[in-house]
Protein backbone atom coordinates (compact mmCIF):
# COMPACT_ATOMS: atom_id res chain seq x y z
CA UNK A 1 0.00 0.00 0.00
CA UNK A 2 1.07 3.56 -1.08
CA UNK A 3 2.48 5.42 2.31
CA UNK A 4 0.77 9.02 3.25
CA UNK A 5 2.94 12.16 4.02
CA UNK A 6 1.91 10.81 7.72
CA UNK A 7 3.47 7.09 6.90
CA UNK A 8 6.37 8.60 5.65
CA UNK A 9 6.61 10.76 8.42
CA UNK A 10 6.31 8.22 11.03
CA UNK A 11 9.36 6.09 9.43
CA UNK A 12 11.38 9.00 9.54
CA UNK A 13 11.41 9.67 5.68
CA UNK A 14 11.71 13.19 4.59
CA UNK A 15 9.21 13.55 1.26
CA UNK A 16 10.22 16.26 -1.45
CA UNK A 17 6.87 17.48 -0.09
CA UNK A 18 8.05 17.92 3.55
CA UNK A 19 11.23 19.60 2.00
CA UNK A 20 9.35 21.97 0.58
CA UNK A 21 7.20 22.69 3.41
CA UNK A 22 10.47 23.31 5.61
CA UNK A 23 11.46 25.68 3.08
CA UNK A 24 8.79 28.10 2.54
CA UNK A 25 7.45 27.76 6.34
CA UNK A 26 11.09 28.35 8.01
CA UNK A 27 10.74 25.47 9.49
CA UNK A 28 13.30 23.04 10.88
CA UNK A 29 13.13 19.54 8.74
CA UNK A 30 12.56 17.48 12.18
CA UNK A 31 10.18 19.26 13.38
CA UNK A 32 7.94 18.93 10.04
CA UNK A 33 8.49 15.18 10.15
CA UNK A 34 7.35 15.40 13.86
CA UNK A 35 4.58 17.44 13.62
CA UNK A 36 3.31 16.03 10.31
CA UNK A 37 3.38 12.30 11.85
CA UNK A 38 1.24 13.64 15.15
CA UNK A 39 -1.21 15.67 12.83
CA UNK A 40 -0.63 19.07 14.19
CA UNK A 41 0.56 19.70 10.55
CA UNK A 42 -1.22 18.80 7.43
CA UNK A 43 0.52 18.80 3.86
CA UNK A 44 -2.02 19.29 0.90
CA UNK A 45 -0.58 17.37 -2.19
CA UNK A 46 -1.97 17.09 -5.64
CA UNK A 47 0.16 15.57 -8.51
CA UNK A 48 3.11 17.95 -10.00
CA UNK A 49 1.85 20.63 -8.10
CA UNK A 50 3.37 22.54 -4.97
CA UNK A 51 2.36 21.17 -1.72
CA UNK A 52 0.40 23.61 0.52
CA UNK A 53 1.08 23.65 4.87
CA UNK A 54 -1.81 24.28 7.36
CA UNK A 55 -1.19 23.77 10.89
CA UNK A 56 1.26 24.24 13.93
CA UNK A 57 3.74 26.48 13.01
CA UNK A 58 2.83 27.75 9.30
CA UNK A 59 1.51 30.82 8.31
CA UNK A 60 -2.40 30.86 8.20
CA UNK A 61 -3.95 29.89 5.23
CA UNK A 62 -6.62 30.68 3.27
CA UNK A 63 -9.81 29.27 1.20
CA UNK A 64 -11.80 30.35 -1.64
CA UNK A 65 -15.08 29.10 -2.14
CA UNK A 66 -15.86 28.87 -6.01
CA UNK A 67 -18.85 26.92 -7.92
CA UNK A 68 -22.36 26.86 -9.54
CA UNK A 69 -25.81 26.74 -7.60
CA UNK A 70 -28.95 25.65 -8.96
CA UNK A 71 -30.36 29.30 -9.15
CA UNK A 72 -26.97 30.75 -11.24
CA UNK A 73 -24.85 28.16 -13.64
CA UNK A 74 -22.19 30.10 -15.56
CA UNK A 75 -19.32 28.17 -15.98
CA UNK A 76 -17.06 30.40 -17.77
CA UNK A 77 -17.25 32.95 -14.43
CA UNK A 78 -16.45 29.95 -11.95
CA UNK A 79 -13.34 29.22 -14.07
CA UNK A 80 -12.89 33.39 -14.45
CA UNK A 81 -13.17 33.10 -10.08
CA UNK A 82 -10.43 30.35 -10.19
CA UNK A 83 -7.77 32.45 -12.11
CA UNK A 84 -8.51 35.04 -9.88
CA UNK A 85 -8.08 33.22 -6.57
CA UNK A 86 -4.43 31.73 -8.43
CA UNK A 87 -3.51 35.53 -9.57
CA UNK A 88 -4.42 36.97 -6.17
CA UNK A 89 -3.01 34.86 -3.42
CA UNK A 90 -5.46 31.90 -2.60
CA UNK A 91 -3.81 28.88 -0.93
CA UNK A 92 -6.72 26.51 -1.94
CA UNK A 93 -9.92 26.28 -3.83
CA UNK A 94 -13.00 24.76 -2.66
CA UNK A 95 -15.48 23.87 -6.29
CA UNK A 96 -19.02 23.63 -4.33
CA UNK A 97 -20.85 23.57 -7.57
CA UNK A 98 -24.21 22.44 -7.75
CA UNK A 99 -25.63 23.69 -11.13
CA UNK A 100 -25.05 22.30 -14.52
CA UNK A 101 -22.04 19.59 -15.78
CA UNK A 102 -21.08 19.21 -12.33
CA UNK A 103 -18.09 16.82 -13.43
CA UNK A 104 -17.36 18.54 -16.13
CA UNK A 105 -17.04 22.02 -14.11
CA UNK A 106 -14.78 20.59 -11.57
CA UNK A 107 -12.61 19.40 -14.37
CA UNK A 108 -12.45 22.67 -15.75
CA UNK A 109 -11.47 23.74 -12.76
CA UNK A 110 -8.75 21.43 -11.76
CA UNK A 111 -7.38 22.41 -15.58
CA UNK A 112 -7.17 25.96 -14.97
CA UNK A 113 -5.30 26.11 -11.43
CA UNK A 114 -2.08 24.48 -9.44
CA UNK A 115 -3.61 25.07 -6.51
CA UNK A 116 -5.23 21.92 -4.09
CA UNK A 117 -8.86 21.32 -4.56
CA UNK A 118 -11.38 20.23 -2.13
CA UNK A 119 -14.67 19.31 -2.85
CA UNK A 120 -18.22 18.20 -0.67
CA UNK A 121 -18.67 15.27 -2.62
CA UNK A 122 -22.30 15.12 -1.21
CA UNK A 123 -22.99 18.12 -2.83
CA UNK A 124 -23.09 16.16 -6.33
CA UNK A 125 -24.84 13.34 -4.96
CA UNK A 126 -27.75 15.29 -3.98
CA UNK A 127 -28.05 17.03 -7.05
CA UNK A 128 -27.58 13.78 -8.98
CA UNK A 129 -29.98 11.27 -6.85
CA UNK A 130 -32.26 13.99 -5.75
CA UNK A 131 -33.03 14.66 -1.78
CA UNK A 132 -35.41 12.18 -1.78
CA UNK A 133 -33.80 9.04 -3.00
CA UNK A 134 -29.97 9.39 -1.96
CA UNK A 135 -28.28 6.79 -0.08
CA UNK A 136 -25.17 6.26 1.75
CA UNK A 137 -23.79 4.32 -0.73
CA UNK A 138 -24.50 7.12 -3.37
CA UNK A 139 -22.61 9.32 -1.58
CA UNK A 140 -19.93 6.78 -1.00
CA UNK A 141 -19.61 6.27 -4.46
CA UNK A 142 -19.34 9.82 -5.25
CA UNK A 143 -16.60 9.88 -3.15
CA UNK A 144 -14.49 7.83 -4.57
CA UNK A 145 -14.89 9.41 -7.92
CA UNK A 146 -13.58 12.68 -6.56
CA UNK A 147 -10.77 10.93 -4.87
CA UNK A 148 -9.99 9.45 -8.32
CA UNK A 149 -10.28 12.53 -9.91
CA UNK A 150 -7.29 13.96 -7.74
CA UNK A 151 -8.70 16.27 -5.22
CA UNK A 152 -6.66 17.12 -2.52
CA UNK A 153 -8.96 17.31 0.45
CA UNK A 154 -12.45 16.59 0.94
CA UNK A 155 -15.52 17.53 3.36
CA UNK A 156 -17.24 15.25 5.47
CA UNK A 157 -19.99 16.07 7.64
CA UNK A 158 -19.99 13.68 10.33
CA UNK A 159 -23.03 14.72 12.53
CA UNK A 160 -24.42 12.56 14.82
CA UNK A 161 -28.09 11.76 15.76
CA UNK A 162 -27.21 12.62 19.59
CA UNK A 163 -26.41 16.52 18.02
CA UNK A 164 -29.71 16.27 15.93
CA UNK A 165 -32.01 15.42 18.93
CA UNK A 166 -29.52 18.39 21.19
CA UNK A 167 -30.60 20.50 17.86
CA UNK A 168 -33.93 20.27 18.10
CA UNK A 169 -34.93 21.83 21.64
CA UNK A 170 -31.65 24.10 21.33
CA UNK A 171 -33.41 27.67 20.65
CA UNK A 172 -31.58 28.77 18.27
CA UNK A 173 -32.34 31.43 15.92
CA UNK A 174 -30.96 30.31 13.19
CA UNK A 175 -30.65 26.89 13.67
CA UNK A 176 -28.69 24.80 10.81
CA UNK A 177 -27.37 26.70 8.17
CA UNK A 178 -24.45 24.34 7.12
CA UNK A 179 -25.87 23.24 3.35
CA UNK A 180 -23.63 19.76 4.09
CA UNK A 181 -24.32 19.16 7.23
CA UNK A 182 -28.50 20.01 6.24
CA UNK A 183 -28.19 17.28 3.48
CA UNK A 184 -26.16 14.90 5.66
CA UNK A 185 -28.67 15.07 8.21
CA UNK A 186 -31.90 14.71 6.51
CA UNK A 187 -31.30 11.97 4.47
CA UNK A 188 -30.71 10.37 8.46
CA UNK A 189 -34.01 11.68 9.85
CA UNK A 190 -35.48 10.58 6.51
CA UNK A 191 -34.50 6.75 7.12
CA UNK A 192 -33.96 6.68 10.54
CA UNK A 193 -30.91 5.89 9.79
CA UNK A 194 -26.80 6.25 11.19
CA UNK A 195 -24.74 8.84 9.31
CA UNK A 196 -23.16 6.93 6.49
CA UNK A 197 -20.09 8.64 6.64
CA UNK A 198 -19.84 7.26 10.72
CA UNK A 199 -20.89 3.82 9.71
CA UNK A 200 -18.79 3.43 7.24
CA UNK A 201 -15.88 5.57 8.44
CA UNK A 202 -13.12 2.84 8.41
CA UNK A 203 -14.01 2.48 4.53
CA UNK A 204 -13.65 6.37 3.90
CA UNK A 205 -10.48 5.99 5.64
CA UNK A 206 -9.06 3.53 3.41
CA UNK A 207 -10.70 5.65 0.37
CA UNK A 208 -8.83 8.47 1.51
CA UNK A 209 -5.46 6.77 2.21
CA UNK A 210 -5.18 5.28 -1.04
CA UNK A 211 -4.27 8.76 -2.55
CA UNK A 212 -3.18 10.92 0.76
CA UNK A 213 -6.56 13.07 -0.02
CA UNK A 214 -7.57 15.66 3.16
CA UNK A 215 -10.22 14.92 5.67
CA UNK A 216 -11.98 17.90 6.68
CA UNK A 217 -14.87 17.26 9.05
CA UNK A 218 -17.21 19.60 8.61
CA UNK A 219 -18.56 22.22 11.14
CA UNK A 220 -22.21 21.15 10.64
CA UNK A 221 -23.34 22.80 14.41
CA UNK A 222 -21.81 25.94 13.98
CA UNK A 223 -23.75 29.10 14.62
CA UNK A 224 -25.28 31.35 12.20
CA UNK A 225 -25.95 34.41 13.94
CA UNK A 226 -24.30 36.24 16.73
CA UNK A 227 -27.16 35.32 19.20
CA UNK A 228 -26.85 31.80 18.96
CA UNK A 229 -23.92 31.16 21.04
CA UNK A 230 -22.08 28.02 21.56
CA UNK A 231 -24.51 25.50 22.44
CA UNK A 232 -24.42 21.86 23.42
CA UNK A 233 -24.72 20.77 19.65
CA UNK A 234 -21.76 22.29 19.35
CA UNK A 235 -19.62 20.94 22.08
CA UNK A 236 -20.44 18.03 21.03
CA UNK A 237 -19.24 17.89 17.37
CA UNK A 238 -16.04 19.49 18.97
CA UNK A 239 -15.49 16.24 20.63
CA UNK A 240 -16.92 14.12 18.15
CA UNK A 241 -14.96 15.24 15.76
CA UNK A 242 -11.38 15.21 17.80
CA UNK A 243 -12.00 11.66 18.02
CA UNK A 244 -12.46 11.09 14.34
CA UNK A 245 -9.57 12.90 14.00
CA UNK A 246 -7.91 10.60 16.17
CA UNK A 247 -8.89 7.72 14.07
CA UNK A 248 -8.04 9.21 10.64
CA UNK A 249 -4.71 9.93 12.24
CA UNK A 250 -3.74 6.50 13.68
CA UNK A 251 -5.22 5.46 10.23
CA UNK A 252 -2.33 7.37 8.15
CA UNK A 253 -4.82 10.10 7.17
CA UNK A 254 -4.19 13.65 7.38
CA UNK A 255 -7.36 15.18 8.95
CA UNK A 256 -8.34 18.68 9.13
CA UNK A 257 -11.49 19.95 11.99
CA UNK A 258 -13.96 22.46 10.85
CA UNK A 259 -15.00 24.39 14.04
CA UNK A 260 -15.47 27.39 16.03
CA UNK A 261 -18.68 28.58 13.93
CA UNK A 262 -19.29 31.00 10.85
CA UNK A 263 -20.71 33.53 13.18
CA UNK A 264 -19.35 34.71 16.54
CA UNK A 265 -19.60 37.42 19.02
CA UNK A 266 -15.69 39.29 18.93
CA UNK A 267 -14.84 38.53 22.42
CA UNK A 268 -15.96 35.36 22.79
CA UNK A 269 -13.41 34.55 19.31
CA UNK A 270 -9.87 33.82 21.24
CA UNK A 271 -12.72 32.04 23.86
CA UNK A 272 -13.94 29.96 21.05
CA UNK A 273 -10.19 28.69 20.04
CA UNK A 274 -9.01 27.95 23.16
CA UNK A 275 -11.67 25.92 23.76
CA UNK A 276 -10.68 23.75 20.52
CA UNK A 277 -7.16 23.98 21.35
CA UNK A 278 -7.79 22.56 25.18
CA UNK A 279 -8.77 19.12 23.16
CA UNK A 280 -7.07 19.16 20.30
CA UNK A 281 -3.87 20.09 17.94
CA UNK A 282 -5.10 19.32 14.68
CA UNK A 283 -5.47 22.07 12.28
CA UNK A 284 -8.61 24.35 12.88
CA UNK A 285 -10.14 25.51 9.86
CA UNK A 286 -12.91 28.43 10.31
CA UNK A 287 -15.39 30.00 8.13
CA UNK A 288 -15.00 33.76 8.70
CA UNK A 289 -15.78 34.36 11.52
CA UNK A 290 -18.34 36.98 11.40
CA UNK A 291 -18.75 39.12 14.50
CA UNK A 292 -21.37 40.91 13.28
CA UNK A 293 -24.65 40.12 11.67
CA UNK A 294 -25.53 43.25 9.85
CA UNK A 295 -22.60 44.48 7.33
CA UNK A 296 -24.54 43.17 4.63
CA UNK A 297 -22.94 43.63 1.13
CA UNK A 298 -19.99 44.04 3.76
CA UNK A 299 -19.62 41.09 4.43
CA UNK A 300 -15.83 40.27 3.74
CA UNK A 301 -14.68 43.20 6.24
CA UNK A 302 -16.87 42.24 8.78
CA UNK A 303 -15.63 38.61 8.19
CA UNK A 304 -11.67 39.52 7.92
CA UNK A 305 -11.95 41.34 11.24
CA UNK A 306 -13.08 38.42 12.82
CA UNK A 307 -10.69 35.97 10.63
CA UNK A 308 -7.84 38.05 12.12
CA UNK A 309 -8.48 37.75 15.22
CA UNK A 310 -9.36 33.70 14.88
CA UNK A 311 -5.70 33.71 13.11
CA UNK A 312 -4.17 35.15 15.73
CA UNK A 313 -6.10 33.73 18.67
CA UNK A 314 -4.52 30.38 17.15
CA UNK A 315 -7.02 29.44 13.63
CA UNK A 316 -5.16 27.74 11.16
CA UNK A 317 -7.16 28.03 8.02
CA UNK A 318 -9.84 30.79 7.26
CA UNK A 319 -12.77 30.52 4.78
CA UNK A 320 -12.89 33.58 3.02
CA UNK A 321 -16.07 35.44 3.06
CA UNK A 322 -17.05 38.26 -0.03
CA UNK A 323 -19.24 41.26 -0.03
CA UNK A 324 -22.19 38.96 -1.65
CA UNK A 325 -22.23 36.77 1.38
CA UNK A 326 -25.95 35.84 2.39
CA UNK A 327 -27.22 37.46 -1.21
CA UNK A 328 -26.11 35.78 -4.05
CA UNK A 329 -23.49 33.85 -5.84
CA UNK A 330 -20.25 36.15 -5.63
CA UNK A 331 -19.00 38.06 -9.05
CA UNK A 332 -15.47 37.76 -10.14
CA UNK A 333 -14.45 41.42 -8.48
CA UNK A 334 -16.35 39.95 -5.26
CA UNK A 335 -13.98 36.64 -5.03
CA UNK A 336 -11.21 39.02 -5.35
CA UNK A 337 -12.55 41.51 -2.49
CA UNK A 338 -13.16 38.88 -0.58
CA UNK A 339 -9.59 37.14 -1.25
CA UNK A 340 -7.25 40.39 -0.62
CA UNK A 341 -9.40 41.24 2.40
CA UNK A 342 -8.89 37.62 4.14
CA UNK A 343 -5.05 38.19 2.79
CA UNK A 344 -5.13 41.00 4.91
CA UNK A 345 -6.60 39.31 7.89
CA UNK A 346 -4.17 36.20 7.75
CA UNK A 347 -1.09 38.70 7.70
CA UNK A 348 -2.11 40.39 10.82
CA UNK A 349 -2.80 37.36 12.22
CA UNK A 350 0.07 35.79 11.33
CA UNK A 351 1.85 38.85 13.24
CA UNK A 352 0.26 38.04 16.15
CA UNK A 353 1.39 34.64 16.05
CA UNK A 354 4.64 35.25 14.83
CA UNK A 355 5.69 38.67 15.47
CA UNK A 356 5.83 41.27 12.86
CA UNK A 357 6.84 40.44 9.49
CA UNK A 358 9.56 41.62 7.45
CA UNK A 359 7.68 42.88 4.48
CA UNK A 360 6.04 45.24 6.57
CA UNK A 361 9.46 46.94 7.43
CA UNK A 362 10.76 46.79 3.59
CA UNK A 363 6.91 48.69 2.77
CA UNK A 364 7.72 51.54 5.54
CA UNK A 365 11.05 51.93 4.47
CA UNK A 366 10.11 52.48 0.82
CA UNK A 367 7.42 54.70 2.30
CA UNK A 368 9.84 56.52 4.00
CA UNK A 369 11.70 57.38 0.40
CA UNK A 370 8.25 58.31 -1.44
CA UNK A 371 9.15 55.03 -3.71
CA UNK A 372 6.08 54.34 -4.59
CA UNK A 373 6.60 51.49 -7.51
CA UNK A 374 8.22 49.40 -4.43
CA UNK A 375 5.88 49.92 -2.29
CA UNK A 376 3.56 47.84 -4.29
CA UNK A 377 6.04 45.28 -5.42
CA UNK A 378 5.40 44.14 -1.81
CA UNK A 379 1.76 45.16 -0.91
CA UNK A 380 -0.58 42.01 -0.98
CA UNK A 381 -2.43 43.91 -3.97
CA UNK A 382 -0.07 45.66 -6.10
CA UNK A 383 -2.74 46.05 -8.77
CA UNK A 384 -5.01 48.29 -6.80
CA UNK A 385 -2.77 51.15 -5.74
CA UNK A 386 -1.09 51.45 -9.37
CA UNK A 387 -4.10 54.33 -10.08
CA UNK A 388 -4.04 55.35 -6.49
CA UNK A 389 -0.38 57.29 -5.91
CA UNK A 390 2.08 59.90 -7.64
CA UNK A 391 5.01 58.98 -9.84
CA UNK A 392 7.42 60.73 -7.28
CA UNK A 393 7.24 62.63 -4.17
CA UNK A 394 4.62 62.96 -1.98
CA UNK A 395 0.73 62.24 -2.27
CA UNK A 396 -1.88 64.01 -2.59
CA UNK A 397 -3.21 63.59 0.56
CA UNK A 398 -0.35 66.09 2.22
CA UNK A 399 0.91 67.83 -0.77
CA UNK A 400 4.10 70.02 0.25
CA UNK A 401 3.12 69.57 4.13
CA UNK A 402 3.58 66.30 3.96
CA UNK A 403 5.07 65.39 7.59
CA UNK A 404 7.59 62.53 6.18
CA UNK A 405 9.22 65.35 3.64
CA UNK A 406 9.77 68.12 6.24
CA UNK A 407 11.16 66.61 8.88
CA UNK A 408 13.45 64.27 6.63
CA UNK A 409 14.44 68.28 5.06
CA UNK A 410 15.00 69.50 8.51
CA UNK A 411 16.92 66.59 9.79
CA UNK A 412 19.16 66.80 6.75
CA UNK A 413 19.82 70.23 7.14
CA UNK A 414 18.12 70.73 4.17
CA UNK A 415 15.97 73.60 5.30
Amino acid sequence: MKDTQIGHARNGRLTPEMEHVAAMEHLDEDTVLSRVADGSLVIMVRDECPPVAIGKGASTKINVNLGTSSASIDPKAEIEKVLIAQKYGADTITDLSMGGEISDIRKKVFENTILPITTVPIYQAIVECGMESVTGDDILSYLKQHVREGVSSVVLHCVGRDMLESLRGSGRIMGMVSKGGSFTSVMMLRDGCENPFLEHFDEVLAILHERDVVLSLGNTMRSGCVHDRCDDAQLMEIEANVELARRANIAGVQVIIEGMGGHVQAKSIPEYIELFRTRSDFPLFVAGPLPTDIAMGYDHIAGAVGASMASGAGADYLCYITPSEHLALPTPEQVREGLIAFRIAAHIGDSMKYGADEQDRVLARRRAQFDWQGQMEVSIDPDRPQDMCPVTGPCTMCGEYCAIKIMKDYLSGGV
